[in-house]
């Protein structure tokens, strides 16, 4: 009994649909890209409810026949390759002919489209790969393709997107990666109510770059630029005070084409040696363009990675060219061999008489005499040539005045000791000393006990954010002036997602447009920082983790904490003392900050009698 089955058109389009379509940015990046291999100078995109309820892109390209609209929505359909041997010798963005069959399976498609100098364009309705309607349509010169309901018929991928917020940032990426690779196309963004995320206007690379990123990165970046037989670099590096820890502002073309390649992102890492802190990311913008016979693309579906004829060559010439270009800035240290000596030996005249050099000596330096005592807490004994009985009344006053600022240590002029009036186990007063103005020092049964002020200031804060994100009762603390920042696309809708999580804390963010919010108070409980600094420090850390449900308040509330304590070292006052102690204990893990480091220290008995080598 036979059981092989030929499957029918539409299940084969939904199973290639998986491999090429996966979220609604995979949609937007394969009709920018027919857009673009259609010859548009123009190129919108509209999205509503981040691509689930519409992703429509518009271009004035060349447009297509009646023919051509009903065939480019067949599997294995192209106009880009005729035989094999065009594989070698790729220029346009797409080749497989899968694209608009994968997505015409799994959405409603509308389709207009219309070639110049024709009267009438074509428009055609498609629903789950079948042919509703085709019929003549007014419609200028171009394409305009609709899709709605995306993964309408395949429950199970649409029941596992992300949130609209999350899906719109990948949306985001996919538009700013084409974007970058042309330039000299002018785009469109504009999402739900009309709002414009981005309005790009053809021009140079740099403008396009500023445009994409915000104005703030004209002062960060530093340009590069190598012509070889092997590969062309072009482009933009970010300053290396500027790296971040997160990924998300590296962007590597080849051709005009995104790609991502860990061995030559090693390369231009590599030319950060010694420039960047560990861990840092560099920001860059490149552009590599290699002959099309000497690099495959076509590995991937999603065609972002790529095999080099001559890695290893592209590799050193990368670097290399990364490298000359921060020492050119003055950015990284460069030796020049060029450059003449920066000292002269003056020559010699006949007769010029010859002087000894003279040695000055002084007679009366010791080195092992010290000029001055630093001590804070000097202490003069009485010299030998002191009678017996003013040495006894002088260190009597000494230790008169010892005791004096141990026993009362709310003095004024205090700066050795602090003390916190907790009992101990026998009733006494349990003295606490703050030292360094680090940490807090005490006794306890057989032990020191060591407390890290910066540390507990911390994981007090931490705690209480996260009781406040759980029980929505963060209290605001309003600006005299409220302040505004620009952001890009991306960190604007990852700031929107959460501003709920920030309101329960005690913030007061609000949208003032489409790229810049508005803050208009803080938590209550904070002193002074910078609300802009720490938001940024924020995205960092969201972006270097891979936030669930759970942690992403936690780390809202870890970065927040880190950047809401005390910065510096102060002295404590006895009542700030007592109520930084009150709170840490009251905390769920007292001992741990909310990074994992050590709060409260113990240094037992044996430890010292180790130090003092002590055998009894």
């Amino acid at each position: 009994m036979d059981i092989i089955n030929l499957l029918p058109d539409s299940v084969a389009n939904q199973i290639a649909a998986g491999e090429v379509i996966q979220r609604p940015a995979s949609v937007v990046k394969e009709l920018m890209e027919n857009a673009i291999d259609a010859g548009a100078v123009k190129i919108q995109l509209i999205i509503k409810e981040a691509g689930r309820k519409l992703i429509q892109v518009i271009d004035d390209g060349k447009g297509m026949s009646e023919v051509d609209a009903r065939m480019s929505f067949e599997r294995h359909a192209t106009s880009k390759i005729n035989k094999a041997e065009d594989l070698f010798y790729l220029h346009t963005k797409g080749f497989r002919g899968e694209a608009l069959a994968s997505i015409a399976a799994i959405s409603h498609v509308e389709l207009k489209t219309c070639q110049e100098q024709m009267n009438l364009g074509t428009r055609i309705i498609i629903e789950g790969s079948k042919v509703i309607e085709q019929e003549p349509c007014a419609q200028s010169t171009g394409s305009s393709f609709s899709v709605k309901n995306l993964f309408y018929n395949v429950p199970a991928r649409r029941k596992f997107l992300k949130s609209d917020n999350t899906e719109l940032r990948t949306i985001i990426e996919e538009f700013q990666r084409v974007a970058l690779a042309h330039p000299e196309i002018a785009f469109t963004f504009v999402k739900d109510d009309n709002v414009e995320l981005f309005n790009l206007r053809a021009g140079a690379l740099r403008q396009r770059v500023l445009g994409i990123m915000g104005n703030s990165f004209d002062q960060r970046l530093v340009p590069v630029q190598e012509t070889t037989d092997v590969v062309g670099v072009e482009g933009f590096v970010g300053k290396p005070e500027f790296a971040k820890r997160s990924k998300g502002e590296q962007y590597l073309f080849l051709n005009k084409r995104f790609i991502k390649n860990g061995y030559l992102h090693h390369a231009i890492s590599r030319a950060y040696d010694e420039l960047l802190p560990e861990k840092n990311q560099p920001s860059y913008f490149l552009f590599l363009s290699v002959p099309t016979e000497r690099v495959d693309i076509n590995i991937h579906p999603t065609k972002t990675e790529v095999k080099f004829e001559d890695e290893k060559v592209i590799y050193a010439i990368l670097m290399s060219a990364v490298r000359r270009s921060l020492g050119r800035y003055n950015i990284a240290p460069s030796i020049d061999f060029n450059e003449e000596n920066s000292f002269k030996v003056p020559a010699m005249t006949k007769g010029q008489a010859i002087h000894i050099p003279q040695i000055n000596v002084d007679p009366s330096y010791n080195p092992f005499v010290k000029k001055e005592q630093t001590s804070q807490r000097a202490i003069n004994f009485p010299s030998r040539s002191q009678s017996q009985g003013d040495s006894w009344k002088e260190l009597y006053q000494v230790s008169r005045q010892m005791q004096t600022e141990e026993f009362h240590p709310t003095a004024p002029d205090e700066k050795s000791q602090m003390t916190f009036p907790s009992m101990d186990t026998h009733g006494r007063e349990r003295l606490f000393y703050q030292l360094n103005e680090r940490y807090m020092v005490s006794s306890i049964k057989s032990a020191l006990i060591v407390i890290d002020i910066q540390r507990a200031e911390e994981r007090v804060l931490y705690e209480t954010f996260i009781r406040s994100l759980a029980l929505n009762e963060g209290r605001s603390q309003q600006l005299l002036f409220p302040e505004t920042k620009d952001l890009s696309a991306a960190d604007m809708a990852l700031i929107t997602e959460h501003l709920q999580a920030f309101k329960s804390i005690g913030f007061d963010i609000e949208p003032f447009g489409a790229r810049t919010i508005k803050v208009n108070g803080v938590p209550a409980i904070a002193g002074e920082f910078d609300v802009f600094k720490l938001l940024e420090e924020w995205m960092e850390d969201f972006k270097t983790e891979v936030p669930n449900a759970k942690n992403k308040h936690e780390t809202l509330a870890r970065t927040l904490a880190q950047r809401m304590r005390n910065p510096g070292e102060k002295r404590l006052k006895g009542e700030e003392m007592r109520e930084l102690i009150d709170r840490l204990f009251a905390c769920e893990q007292p001992y741990h900050s909310p990074s994992g480091k050590a709060v409260i220290v113990n240094i037992g008995m044996d430890e010292l009698d180790r130090k003092f080598k002590r055998t009894i």
